[in-house]
C-alpha cells in the first residue's frame, strides 16, 4: 500500500493512520477511498496529520489514532498502543468470532459445539433483541437447529466471515442445509459457525449508533438503500441518516414513531450485552436492524449484526461531526451517503465526492456524501 503523509502544518498534534487489519478481507478501492476520507475527516477534526498505512509508526500510541478498516483483536491492538475508545475510530473485540454475527444468537442446547470463549449469557441477553435464530458450530448442530427453526417457516443461512450480504442462503428444508453444508469446510466450521435466522420479507434494513471522536459524540438512525450495481444485483446502495448531537438518550429524547424506537431500544440492548465480552471497545458502535414479515406474516424487528468498525454510513456521520464541531450550537444533521453505480448523472451541488470512475472490480461507480439539512433544535417529533 502507497504510503502517503499529511499534508498537516509540522506543529500537528499527531497521525491519523487509516490501513488494514490483520486477516481483514480485501476492500474494493472505491471502500479504500472511502475509508481515506473518513479519515482525513477525522486527521482535520483532531489537527493531526493523515498517514496510509501503518508504515514504520511507532506503537506507543502517543499522538497515534488509527482507523483500521475492521474491528481489531485485543492482542493487535495492544500492540499498536490501542488502550481505549480514544484511540481509534472503530472497535476492540478479545477475540475473532466475537466481531461476526456469529455471536447474535444462541447455541442449539447446552450440548452444542462451541468455542472455549463463548459467552451463553450474552445470546440469553440479546434474544429479544434479534430475530428468531440460532448459530451452530458443527453439522450436527446444525442440521438440529434447521429442525428447530424451520417450525417457524422460511430461514436464512449466514456464513459469518461473508461481508456486503454475500453467500447467504435461503432454506426451506433441512434437507436444503444438508446439502448447503457441503461448501463448508469442518476447520471453517468449527472456528467460524455459521448462522441460522429467521428470513423476513419486505425487508426494511435500520442502522442505529452511536459515534464518538474526541469531545464530541453522536447518536443516529437512518434507513439503509439499495442499489442495482453493475452486474444487475441488488446490493446496498448507501444510507440516510438522522445524526443528533449527544449519546443514546439523545435519540430518546426524538420520541420516535413506534418501530424506530423499538429499533433503537435493541440496538442498546445489544450494544449493553457486549459487557459479556471482556475487553470490548468501540468509539464507533452500528447495528443494523431489520424489519418486515415473516413466511408466517408475522412482522418482526431485530439486530441482524453489528460493526464496531468503519461502515458504509460512516462518510455521513463524519460530515455531521465536523458541522457540528464547527457550531457547537448544531444539535441535528441529515446527512446521507450515497453509492451509485455506473456512468454518474448530475451530483448535487453540494456533494462531497469520494470516488468517481472505474473500480478495478466493481466496474463504474460514484460514492458521495451530502448533507441535507441542520437545525439548531432537534424535533419533538419524527415524522412517520
Amino acid at each position: 500500500m502507497t504510503e502517503h503523509r499529511g499534508s498537516q502544518p509540522s506543529e500537528a498534534k499527531g497521525t491519523v493512520i487509516a490501513f488494514s487489519a490483520p486477516g481483514c478481507e480485501p476492500l474494493y478501492a472505491h471502500e479504500r477511498e472511502a475509508m481515506a476520507a473518513v479519515a482525513r475527516t477525522i486527521a482535520s477534526l483532531k489537527g493531526f496529520a493523515f498517514q496510509q498505512g501503518l508504515g514504520h509508526s511507532s506503537g506507543n500510541g502517543g499522538g497515534l489514532y488509527f482507523v483500521p478498516d475492521d474491528s481489531l483483536l485485543a492482542a493487535d491492538a495492544a500492540r499498536l498502543g490501542i488502550n481505549g475508545p480514544q484511540d481509534l475510530f472503530g472497535g476492540v473485540v478479545p477475540w475473532r468470532f466475537a466481531m461476526t454475527k456469529a455471536i447474535t444468537h444462541e447455541l442449539v442446547d447446552g450440548l452444542a459445539e462451541r468455542p472455549k470463549e463463548w459467552s451463553t449469557g450474552f445470546g440469553r441477553t440479546v434474544s429479544a433483541a434479534v430475530l428468531p435464530g440460532y448459530t451452530v458450530f458443527s453439522r450436527h448442530d446444525a442440521l438440529r437447529a434447521a429442525e428447530r427453526l424451520l417450525r417457524l417457516g422460511v430461514a436464512r443461512l449466514k456464513p459469518p466471515l461473508s461481508s456486503r450480504g454475500q453467500d447467504q442462503h435461503i432454506v426451506r428444508t433441512v434437507a436444503d442445509v444438508e446439502r448447503l453444508l457441503e461448501r463448508y469446510r469442518s476447520s471453517d466450521l468449527d472456528e467460524c459457525g455459521l448462522v441460522l435466522e429467521a428470513d423476513l420479507r419486505d425487508i426494511v434494513t435500520l442502522s442505529v449508533g452511536r459515534t464518538e471522536i474526541d469531545e464530541i459524540m453522536v447518536a443516529y438512525y437512518g434507513t439503509q438503500r439499495t442499489t442495482i450495481d453493475n452486474a444487475g444485483q441488488s446490493v446496498y446502495g448507501g444510507s440516510d441518516l438522522i445524526v443528533v448531537r449527544g449519546g443514546w438518550e439523545a435519540l430518546e429524547d426524538l420520541q420516535l414513531p413506534r418501530a424506530l424506537t423499538l429499533a433503537t431500544v435493541q440496538a442498546r440492548a445489544y450494544d449493553a450485552a457486549m459487557a459479556e465480552y471482556p475487553g470490548f471497545f468501540a468509539s464507533r458502535r452500528n447495528y443494523d436492524i431489520g424489519q418486515g414479515v415473516d413466511s408466517s406474516g408475522i412482522w418482526r424487528s431485530g439486530v441482524l449484526e453489528a460493526s464496531w468498525r468503519i461502515g458504509g454510513s460512516s462518510t455521513a456521520e463524519l460530515a455531521a461531526i465536523t458541522i457540528m464541531k464547527q457550531d457547537p450550537d448544531i444539535q441535528l444533521v441529515r446527512a446521507s451517503a450515497v453509492k451509485r453505480f455506473g456512468n454518474s448523472s448530475r451530483l448535487p451541488v453540494n456533494a462531497d465526492v469520494h470516488f468517481q470512475g472505474e473500480d478495478p472490480d466493481e466496474g463504474p461507480i460514484t460514492r458521495y456524501t451530502v448533507v441535507t439539512h441542520v437545525t439548531r433544535e432537534p424535533p419533538k417529533k419524527a415524522a412517520d
